[in-house]
């Protein structure tokens, strides 16, 4: 991987991750588009934009992590706890499934389901606004939709905060307990693919690696914030009109 290869990476990376509108999805249709192996050193290079992902989402949410939250957080570890559980047993037929046609039908179905949502969705005084007052089981219903997006080309992104619209949380605070989730998902992916390829990191090229971190931490941060404006003015059909846009493109060209 050269500078430029490292740099278009980091940005889809910072862009895609927290949209809805699968970061795995658009990585694997770059390294296609590229030439890029998925092999160890490219993970090697994954986890790091991706830890550089999770800081920018800290950040951003830096007073939400306090004790004094314990509550919230508590609710956010119920949601993690159906992936985990999944995740580890499951994973290497997991891993199976990944190839650019399943992303390319998983963006066009998630486009859909955007847009119906919102075709139906109504705005009502009954919809939890804050996100420490989404419910325990509020949490487990954002948790179990998270699930399908271990379907790659689906969005972790996506699926929680549909799961989160369909429980009763606005776009905003279902935006924010999906990013908010996203710290300890990321963070224990991103930690066992560290613990798995540690040694690809003896021989990396630290230089693409360093400014892919950079990258991906700096449009992550500017990608996260102005979504949050933009979802309190706008609904999700943009994103719904894009997915079937981009995966049908796919189609067409794989």
């Amino acid at each position: 991987m050269d500078i430029f290869q490292s740099i278009i990476i980091g940005i889809i990376e910072g862009v895609t991750e927290f949209l809805p509108i699968s970061s795995t999805g658009h990585m694997i249709v770059a390294s296609e588009f590229m030439g890029l192996p998925q092999d160890a050193a490219m993970i090697a290079y994954e986890v790091i934009i991706q830890f550089a992902a999770i800081l920018a989402v800290i950040l951003i949410y830096k007073e939400k992590i306090s004790f004094k939250k314990v509550d919230l957080w508590m609710k956010l570890m119920a949601a993690f706890m159906p992936m985990a559980i999944v995740g580890f047993i499951f994973k290497d037929q997991i891993k199976a499934l990944f190839s650019v046609e399943v992303v390319a039908w998983m963006f066009i179905v998630g486009g859909i389901i955007f847009l119906i949502v919102e075709y139906f969705y109504k705005a009502q005084p009954h919809h939890v606004k804050e996100v420490e007052k989404t419910t325990y089981k509020q949490a487990m219903w954002v948790g179990f939709a998270q699930l399908f997006s271990f379907i790659p080309g689906t969005s972790r992104a996506g699926a929680t905060i549909i799961g989160g619209m369909l429980a009763g949380l606005d776009r905003k605070t279902a935006s924010d307990f999906s990013f908010l989730l996203a710290i300890p998902v990321m963070g224990a992916v991103s930690s066992y693919d560290l613990l798995k390829h540690y040694h690809e990191f003896a021989g990396a090229n630290w230089s693409t690696f360093i400014i892919g971190f950079i990258v991906a931490f700096v449009v992550a941060y500017i990608t996260v914030k102005v979504f949050l404006v933009f979802i309190q003015k706008f609904s999700f059909v943009p994103f719904g009109i894009y997915r079937i846009v981009f995966g049908v493109f796919l189609l067409m060209v794989t």
